[in-house]
């Protein structure tokens, strides 16, 4: 125990943090994998469903962790405190609401995506507001930029998630899809752990000022606008695969979208150390460009790594993770790895404005978004085309975002 706590106090929070979002990232696509494996292409496409409605979730719980965040460093004292409040009762109140939404449209969400129970929709709803309590709790880790508890709180809710849904699957004979949802909503809870919330901090009446509301409604809004934007960007391929295809090329789809992600998930890791520094930067007065400029190239490198194995070696990749039964995507992986690194990078430079109070990115990754479905709507025959038209979409975006990008400087520079 000794020499453990000794190597990790050698280590910096932000690389245990790095490491502990790779072992996090790891058990996510080893519970897909083993869900995959056990449940073969039709119903996993119904599990895949519900992870992407994890994910879409994950985007919204974002809004109210980056606003936490953001302000955790900008705000002290009295400000903070009432700050807190708010953040809290606005995100138990959207989560109650989206929670109740879904319950209530389940059967038409059951229509909508051709699952064989309107349960599943049902049971993670119930589990909604848990997950936007969460978000709160993990944006003040996050912005204190407190990563060890930040790290332990993912790897909580991820450990969890992987044992209590395989153990369902493996002791209760219920529908597969069912026990999947009831796994992810009891990891929520797992995922509160390690919390700060104190009762006696909402409890206490603590008024914020009409300025400091106005910019916390002002970046809560312009960060929801642009989660919205990632949601249809990162999902809407999935769900609308799910809507025109039957249940076994959406579950083979689905297999694609999880292994091609990859690189999005990694660069997930550095949104969350790049804006807490960029806003403290800003703050002291500091350039910022050089930390975008660090991790977009970092990102870029990861993305030509995996881009590169998966245009090598497709059929041992999909082999290794999901099996022979998956095999056929194995000419589209290399391109569906390409879409979403193009878009990888693209969310890097997005989250960089975002920090600073930018909004033109947020407007631009909206277009692109909704240009994503429109043409997945019009075009989407077989599912080489689907991914094809995705890729156009990203290289749009991001070129889009580089040419903001150069605009900006150009004028600091003038300035």
């Amino acid at each position: 125990m000794t020499a453990i706590r000794l190597v990790l106090h050698r280590i910096s929070p932000e690389k245990l943090f790095m490491g502990s979002v790779l072992v996090v990232n790891g058990g996510n696509y080893l519970y897909n994998l083993v869900l995959g494996r056990l449940l073969g292409p039709a119903v996993y496409s119904e599990a895949a469903l519900l992870i992407t409605l994890l994910l879409v979730l994950s985007f919204l719980g974002m809004t109210f962790q980056l606003a936490t965040a953001k302000f955790a460093i900008l705000f002290s004292n009295d400000d903070w405190l009432a700050l807190e409040q708010i953040l809290y009762k606005y995100a138990l109140g959207f989560g109650l609401v989206i929670g109740i939404l879904i319950f209530a449209f389940a059967g038409n969400l059951q229509e909508l995506f051709h699952t064989e129970s309107s349960l599943l929709f049902k049971t993670f709803a119930v589990s909604v507001p848990l997950y936007f309590f969460m978000s709160v709790n993990r944006g003040k880790y996050q912005g204190k930029q407190d990563y060890q508890k930040l790290s332990l709180t993912y790897q909580t809710e991820m450990w969890s998630r992987l044992v209590i849904t395989l153990g369902l699957l493996w002791v209760l004979p219920f529908k597969p899809t069912f026990l999947v949802a009831l796994g992810i909503g009891l990891s929520f809870v797992f995922g509160l752990i390690p919390t700060d919330f104190n009762i006696k901090s909402i409890i206490q009446k603590v008024a914020l000022s009409k300025e400091n509301k106005r910019k916390v409604i002002s970046f809560i809004v312009l960060t929801a606008c642009y989660e919205l934007t990632q949601i249809i960007i990162n999902n809407s391929d999935i769900l609308l695969v799910k809507h025109y295809f039957d249940t076994v090329d959406a579950g083979l789809y689905s297999s694609l979208a999880m292994i091609g992600r990859a690189v999005y998930f990694v660069a997930w890791m550095f949104v969350m150390l790049l804006l807490p520094t960029v806003i403290q930067k800003q703050k002291d007065g500091e350039a910022t460009a050089p930390i975008l400029i660090k991790y977009v190239s970092y990102v870029g490198l990861l993305a030509i790594t995996i881009i590169f194995c998966c245009a090598v070696f497709p059929e041992l990749i999909i082999q290794l993770m999901f099996g022979e039964a998956y095999v056929s995507m194995a000419p589209l992986l290399w391109q569906y790895a390409l879409a979403t690194s193009l878009f990888a990078i693209s969310n890097i430079f997005a989250y960089y404005f975002l920090s600073l109070d930018q909004y033109v990115p947020v407007i631009l990754s909206g277009v692109l978004g909704i240009s994503q479905i429109v043409m997945i709507i019009f075009f989407h025959s077989t599912l080489y085309m689907v991914v094809q038209v995705q890729i156009i979409a990203m290289v749009a975006l991001l070129v889009a975002q580089l040419l903001y990008f150069a605009h900006n400087n150009i004028l600091n520079k003038t300035s």
